[in-house]
């Protein structure tokens, strides 16, 4: 991926967009393993914000720097949450909520490159990622029982992702998942040798950017919407007035026009 754009806002996180609408995000704390404290979410949050509206955006990658993802939660950071009060420590739990939420909701498909070590918190922001390449050697855990505590706000998107059965299991246990058990348990989508870990993402990518952008925005909404709920007359009336709607769209017509006629739809032409 050749950069076109950068933008940092600290040392602890930086963002770049290609020539090519990818947005890469990348953790750079590698020194405390990319543990995440209050300022790293808040400019995770703020970073998923700009480039949610940022219309050249086509997909987001999210990484860390240095050996690990990331090791969950920073301990200086966990440290001073013990002196605050109840109500203190649920303002600062709902940052992560927030977090998680936005990149769960990203309009454009999101992209989770994993080497090393994802624990806790980690674990969440790659199961609200569509897809994720995982290195070979990379290990994973929901940790949190050992210190006392609960992984509560990442538990629906983690239980969403390995299923309530599993869920108990690796909750209750803390034990390490490996790369092979990851990937039977839906963690992550595919395993990657450690020096391949970029090329296969940007391999995986390539097809996507000649995709429709609206159409794969409104497939996540799809999926978001059609999750946990119940077949009926009011999710066939919404599944038809959404693609009726597509269909007509400027978008929807030129990808038909485009099949149709045997050539290249004329969004592919101006990302290119």
């Amino acid at each position: 991926m050749v950069n076109k754009s950068s933008d940092s806002l600290t040392p602890d996180v930086i963002a770049d967009i290609d020539h090519h609408g990818v947005a890469s995000v990348t953790l750079c704390r590698p020194d405390k393993a990319n543990a995440f404290n209050a300022e790293v979410i808040a400019q995770l949050i703020a970073l998923l914000d700009s480039l949610s509206a940022n219309p050249q955006v086509r997909c987001l990658v999210l990484s860390g720097q240095g050996k690990h993802f990331s090791a969950g939660a920073d301990l200086n950071w966990m440290r001073s949450m013990v002196d605050k009060s109840e109500q203190e420590n649920q303002l600062d739990a709902y940052q992560l909520a927030t977090l998680l939420d936005k990149l769960d909701h990203f309009p454009t498909p999101t992209i989770a490159l994993v080497q090393g070590c994802a624990f806790g918190g980690a674990l969440g922001l790659i199961c609200c990622c569509d897809m994720v390449f995982a290195s070979e050697d990379c290990q994973l855990c929901l940790s949190e029982v050992k210190l006392g505590l609960v992984p509560a706000t990442i538990a629906p998107y983690v239980i969403r992702a390995m299923g309530v059965r599993n869920a108990r299991r690796y909750m209750l246990s803390a034990e390490r998942i490996d790369a092979q058990a990851a990937l039977q348990l839906n963690l992550i989508h595919q395993i990657s040798a450690p020096q391949s870990l970029q090329h296969d993402a940007t391999h995986w990518l390539q097809p996507l950017l000649k995709h429709g952008p609206q159409a794969m925005v409104e497939a996540k909404k799809l999926c978001h919407h059609c999750s946990n709920i119940v077949i009926d007359q009011a999710l066939m009336r919404y599944t038809s007035q959404l693609i009726a709607r597509i269909r007509v769209s400027d978008q929807g017509q030129e990808g038909l026009s485009a099949f149709l006629q045997r050539r290249s739809p004329k969004w592919d032409e101006k990302e290119s």
